[in-house]
């Protein structure tokens, strides 16, 4: 089993699909709530059209949404990066208060689903969780993969945007 990241932000169509090719990906894992981008720079991105290019390179598509923050655990994350002076964009890291109440009322709720979804992945050789923001550990996907990782004993691997 191979556990990657994936984020939306720095990458375009034709660079994020190619991310996913090399990596060999064989199931995406989109834990967005929404699963939707605003603008045409990421429409890609968005869920139907997003699946309609997985399908088309042989890639599984699964929206788990329950993996998603609640709004009152995102706006933890929102204050910090206030009182930090940091953009939601420009984030590189996780509040611990996010971290935790994540970990509490996200991860402990989905608690025995998460374990059945992780014993479904038996013939899985690799997976990407997936979220938009560029820094994975700016992101609850890599709370997600981290959880994932362990359970397979394997280290989780970002994939990231080529800076040329």
């Amino acid at each position: 089993m191979r556990v990657f990241t994936i984020g939306g932000y720095g990458f375009d169509e034709n660079s994020f699909l190619n991310a996913l090719k090399r990596a060999d990906v064989d199931l995406f894992v989109d834990v967005r709530q929404r699963a939707g981008m605003r603008g045409s720079k990421y429409a890609f991105l968005n869920k139907s059209r997003l699946r309609e290019s997985l399908d088309h390179i042989g890639k599984k598509y699964w929206h788990i949404s329950k993996l998603a923050p609640t709004t009152g655990i995102r706006d933890l994350q929102k204050q910090e990066d206030f009182s930090g002076g940091v953009l939601k964009r420009d984030r590189t890291e996780l509040s611990q208060s996010f971290i935790e109440a994540y970990r509490n009322e996200v991860m402990a709720t989905f608690g025995k689903e998460l374990d059945e979804f992780v014993d479904s992945l038996q013939d899985i050789e690799s997976m990407a969780f997936f979220c938009v923001e560029e820094h994975p550990e700016a992101c609850h996907r890599s709370i997600v993969a981290a959880h994932v990782a362990e359970y397979f004993g394997v280290a989780v691997e970002d994939l990231r945007p080529c800076v040329a």
